[in-house]
């Protein structure tokens, strides 16, 4: 039998709140973050809604302590890294094996646009400092350093599975003995690179997005930052606190059909499902709830709501997208959903899937669409499917 891996805190920045409690409020009264752009610089402002979060690089510099020079994805991850450690009560880390294994896909991309903005204006002009956060690896060592861990680092960037692959990746390494102790997850801000890639996709709704519903449009883009920390069973009864829960399987799957596109069967959304609850030792009927992976467009929800069928068909549990919130976050968005997983359990909740009024001709289920209190939530299925076909599910159970 696999070592339990417990988790003794985390936290979460995004467009719904600046930390856990705050995401949970918005979340009970049903307020999603999506709204006109208002921070990031673009030629689509007015044009299309996006989930920012709602503070300037300045005010997210003197929440962390960093400087409002660095990348907002750096930004975004020291806030809530530093949650999650203040949540599981560790502070420093003597004697401790620990790791660092955070996710994202744009990098210090941010800084290099207004670097390049300037410099196509005059070859003279824009500032070198600007480019050297670029690649994705450097927010990692940024907010590692911030947080003084130095044991293990490592960054992970496999599109939106990138933080549920940090958080498997973590799991693994304590259930091997390689680590104590992992802040795991992930970050990513809002730049125009994505958001003009995702518009040239044409997979963007001009509307707020509606996750499964049969006049799904696309999706929101969002970014933040959602981190958990993980530890071995040793360290967790060291600590003076419940777990919140602990991470019972995970599994990746890559069906290799498109680059951006999921196959229309949903065959690796069904394999990192499947092979996730094997992983687990549970089996379909166990799980209570499912935090979809739920963007908003036609292949990905097709594509996910097939393999759902083919798993749990004929009796499904409950389920949502809380996309419908925060906006899909890109390679924060595993990161983000884990902790909101782990408080389903904490908190016996199921989340909204917000906007939701016409069911999927090709689906025998629907989401949840209000706020459920006082539920059964032992064991949760949280999904996280990237582009390349890269997909994650992890499986989360009381302690």
């Amino acid at each position: 039998m696999n070592p339990p891996v417990f988790v003794a805190g985390l936290g979460v920045v995004s467009a719904i709140g600046l930390d856990a409690a705050a995401c949970l409020h918005s979340f009970e009264t049903e307020e999603a973050g999506m709204a006109d752009i208002k921070i990031l610089h673009t030629r689509l402002r007015g044009k299309l809604p996006v989930a920012e979060v709602k503070l300037s690089n300045e005010a997210l510099a003197e929440l962390t302590g960093l400087s409002s020079g660095m990348p907002r994805t750096a930004l975004l991850s020291a806030l809530a890294a530093r949650e999650a450690l203040a949540d599981a009560g560790i502070f420093n880390f003597k004697d401790l094996r620990a790791g660092f294994i955070s996710a994202n896909t744009v990098g210090g991309m941010d800084k290099t646009e207004d670097f390049f903005e300037s410099f196509m204006m005059n070859a003279a002009a824009g500032k070198l400092r600007d480019v050297v956060y670029h690649e994705c690896g450097s927010i990692t060592e940024i907010v590692a350093d911030h947080l003084g861990i130095n044991h293990f680092i490592s960054t992970v960037s496999t599109a939106c599975s990138s933080s549920a692959n940090a958080v498997f990746t973590g799991a693994r390494m304590i259930r091997h003995g390689l680590l104590d102790l992992a802040l795991v997850g992930g970050a990513d801000a809002l730049t125009r690179f994505t958001l003009n890639g995702f518009n040239t996709l044409m997979i963007l709704d001009k509307s707020f997005c509606k996750p499964f519903d049969e006049h799904r449009q696309g999706l929101n883009l969002g970014e933040g930052a959602g981190y958990l920390v993980l530890v071995s069973e040793e360290i967790m009864n060291r600590l003076n606190k419940s777990a919140y829960c602990r991470i019972a399987g995970y599994s990746n799957a890559n069906d290799a059909y498109h680059q951006t596109a999921s196959s229309p069967g949903g065959t690796g959304s069904f394999l990192a499902m499947k092979n996730a609850l094997e992983n687990s030792g549970l089996v379909p009927g166990d799980i209570d709830y499912i935090n979809l992976h739920g963007t908003g467009t036609n292949n990905n929800d097709i594509a996910e709501g097939t393999a759902i069928k083919l798993l749990f068909d004929p009796v499904y549990p409950k389920m949502s997208s809380t996309k419908s919130f925060t906006g899909h976050t890109l390679g924060a968005s595993g990161g983000m959903e884990a902790v909101f997983s782990a408080l389903a359990i904490r908190h016996g909740i199921i989340y909204p899937n917000l906007r939701f009024e016409t069911p999927m001709k090709e689906l025998p289920f629907t989401p949840v669409t209000k706020f459920l209190n006082h539920q059964r939530v032992k064991h949760v299925i949280s999904n996280s499917f990237g582009f390349g076909g890269n997909c994650t599910s992890l499986v989360f159970s009381a302690s």
